[in-house]
């Protein structure tokens, strides 16, 4: 379906199902918080937010998913010698890590708007690479020229945003970088959806990761959805779907007719 909204206003009125959403997609959505959002002073929330990025950083770990984004994102850029990539969204840091593991010439940018998260990482081993640069950046209002990266990667968090904010990575991603990837959990369809928030739900008021993973799931986008948002922030920006729906959501998006030779485009 063409969608093209005209205003922030429009695009935030979008259901997170997009704009051929069912009448049940359509409450399958929350504007509630994750603990991941949360900026409170009260010790209990960032106890909580404390455990979410520790079993973020553990599953990630033992599922193998970090290893599954971190082929994904050098996938984009193989026939890149030197790539400059930025990475939004970093929270612990475990994606960037494993590109500078496996890709002995790339240079990262690592970046994140939570001040804690990214004074942690620049504590750590990331901080003292050569080859990282760990900085606070807004996703949605990226520092950096025009083209400064072969590739940019947004791992686990656009779900986080509001539609006209995840618009805006689009636009930023796609300006600041040859390619943006985009990863993130699925929206199945209704049917599978309400089974998997129903196996998630007992656990929730109990642990905090499960507790933010029913949010999350609330919250993620769908293809048509995504389609929107590439349309509102450009109608000049192409993208590439791919994952089904049970497996992570890739997005791959560009700017049409960009020049794109370092980023492989050409092979």
């Amino acid at each position: 379906m063409d969608y093209m909204a005209k205003t922030s206003a429009d695009i935030d009125r979008m259901p997170r199902g997009g704009p051929d959403a069912s009448c049940l997609d359509r409450l399958l959505e929350t504007d509630r918080p994750e603990y991941l959002d949360r900026d409170s002073d009260d010790p209990a929330d960032a106890a909580r937010k404390r455990s979410v990025i520790r079993a973020l950083e553990f599953t990630g770990e033992l599922f193998g998913s970090t290893e599954r984004f971190a082929e994904i994102a050098l996938a984009e850029i193989e026939d890149v010698a030197d790539p400059e990539i930025l990475e939004l969204g970093a929270g612990h840091g475990g994606l960037s890590r494993k590109l500078l593991d496996w890709h002995p010439t790339a240079r990262l940018t690592v970046t994140d708007v939570d001040e804690a998260a990214v004074a942690a990482m620049a504590a750590g081993d990331l901080g003292h690479d050569p080859r990282a640069t760990v900085r606070r950046m807004d996703a949605t209002r990226i520092d950096a020229p025009d083209s400064s990266f072969d590739l940019a990667v947004f791992a686990q968090s656009f779900h986080h945003l509001p539609p006209s904010q995840a618009a805006r990575v689009f636009a930023e991603g796609t300006r600041v970088a040859h390619r943006l990837v985009i990863i993130d959990l699925p929206r199945p369809p209704s049917p599978i959806h309400l089974a998997r928030l129903a196996s998630m739900l007992p656990f929730a008021p109990l642990l905090p990761f499960a507790h933010d993973g029913v949010i999350s799931s609330l919250r993620t986008y769908s293809p048509s959805a995504l389609r929107a948002l590439a349309a509102y922030a450009d109608p000049a920006i192409e993208i590439d779907l791919r994952g089904g729906p049970l497996s992570p959501q890739i997005v791959v998006a560009r700017r049409g007719g960009a020049d794109a030779s370092r980023s492989g485009d050409q092979r």
